[in-house]
């Protein structure tokens, strides 16, 4: 009866640490949610605002023949893989890179710690991660697919759908597709459309990398905000459990020393 209580005493410290840090890690979570969404609003509209101007540019005919927009005759895929910068966010990372596992690709470029650990390449962090980090990383993408290194570029990240919704999903950036609408004519390029988007593609792949990574950041904070409220939960209720059985089994241990000693008095 001794070790069974001694044993759930140290099972009911143990869940109270664990519980603690469960909570410290949600209320960071928190605290990050607010920040990390507005940055995602932020380069989402900058990006969309970009691809309204390449829209307008890749409708028009002369457009046709840059090199952004050529479809090889291969399918070797330059796939950029965005992961998280830690871990206990639930199947947050591991839902990534079980899709990247599916992905027939060439090469990867990793974003994200537990990414470029995965691959073996140097860590860039997703939480730090800059613009120039991603115009540095758009130049050299766009210099291999003009030159054939590539057949086709995308990036696999999560998508946020809500505080407590995130799924990954594959974008594809390169080659670029042929916009619906034509060149409006209260526009005037210089010196003409073709030098400018070839021009623009590099600002554009760059700010569609980046409004990825802080899309996936966002991502990762409410996920790991949601897995921490419930690991919290199931704490608890795992404690009321144990206090419960260790409540009983203190009661029965003072109960037969109770017996013990009326039974000596007795003899």
């Amino acid at each position: 009866m001794g070790a069974d209580i001694k044993k759930l005493r140290s099972r009911i410290k143990s869940i109270d640490s664990t519980l603690h840090l469960t909570k410290a890690m949600g209320l960071v979570a928190s605290s990050k949610i607010r920040r990390a969404t507005d940055n995602m609003n932020k380069a989402k509209e900058y990006t969309g605002s970009l691809s309204d101007v390449v829209n307008m540019l890749t409708g028009c005919g002369e457009c046709a023949k840059s090199p952004y927009m050529q479809k090889h005759e291969q399918d070797r895929l330059c796939l950029l893989v965005i992961a998280g910068d830690r871990g206990l966010a639930g199947g947050y990372n591991a839902n990534v890179f079980r899709m990247e596992k599916e992905t027939s690709k060439e090469k990867i470029i990793p974003i994200g710690k537990r990414a470029c650990e995965r691959y073996g390449e140097s860590i860039r962090l997703v939480e730090t991660f800059s613009y120039e980090q991603a115009l540095s990383m758009a130049k050299e993408i766009c210099d291999d697919f003009a030159n054939g290194t590539f057949d086709r570029v995308a990036i696999l990240c999560t998508k946020y759908i809500s505080i407590m919704s995130q799924e990954p999903q594959i974008r594809p950036i390169l080659p670029l597709v042929q916009g619906k609408q034509s060149v409006n004519h209260t526009v005037l390029f210089e010196p003409d459309e073709a030098t400018i988007l070839n021009s623009l593609v590099r600002e554009y792949v760059a700010s569609v990398i980046y409004a990825a990574v802080r899309e996936s950041y966002a991502s990762e904070v409410a996920a790991r905000r949601f897995a921490m409220d419930s690991a919290g939960k199931n704490a608890e209720e795992m404690m009321s459990r144990l206090k419960l059985q260790y409540n009983r089994a203190r009661q029965g241990a003072i109960t037969q020393e109770i017996t013990e000693i009326v039974a000596g008095s007795d003899t």
